[in-house]
């Protein structure tokens, strides 16, 4: 069943400024430890920054409860898939979520879908089961 949608369009010009003005800093505060690996292997990571913005936001918009950019990011191995820290990765575990990513950038743009699906029906909880 799927659980949610989220699509995110990022200006590669607005992020080329904001590396320029926080550099690593930037670099630290929203990325992955595994996404600045791969971003440092590029002789231009700005729109791979870009299209890594936009997967987390798209991300965001199809999770259905609380998710902060900074607890989900994207891996390559060797396509594009979506990697969870903290108290997010064990909730999508949790909740057997599966999900996809596809990642996209061509001159001024970078876009980024995302969908979730659930994997299995998720678990009742115990005020809600009726007494026989």
């Amino acid at each position: 069943m799927i659980l949610g949608v989220g699509v995110d369009l990022v200006e590669v010009g607005r992020m080329r400024a904001l590396y320029a003005r926080y550099g690593r800093r930037l670099l630290e505060r929203v990325y992955l430890p595994e996404e600045i690996a791969y971003l440092e292997t590029q002789k231009d990571p700005v729109p791979a920054l870009a299209a890594r913005f936009a997967a987390k936001e798209a991300f965001v918009k199809a999770y259905p409860g609380k998710a902060w950019i900074t607890e989900v990011g994207v891996a390559r191995d060797p396509r594009p898939r979506l990697v969870f820290r903290g108290r997010l990765a064990e909730e999508v575990a949790r909740r057997g979520i599966r999900s996809w990513v596809s990642l996209s950038h061509e001159r001024g743009h970078a876009v980024a879908v995302v969908v979730l699906e659930l994997t299995s029906p998720p678990q009742a909880s115990k005020s809600s089961e009726s007494s026989p």
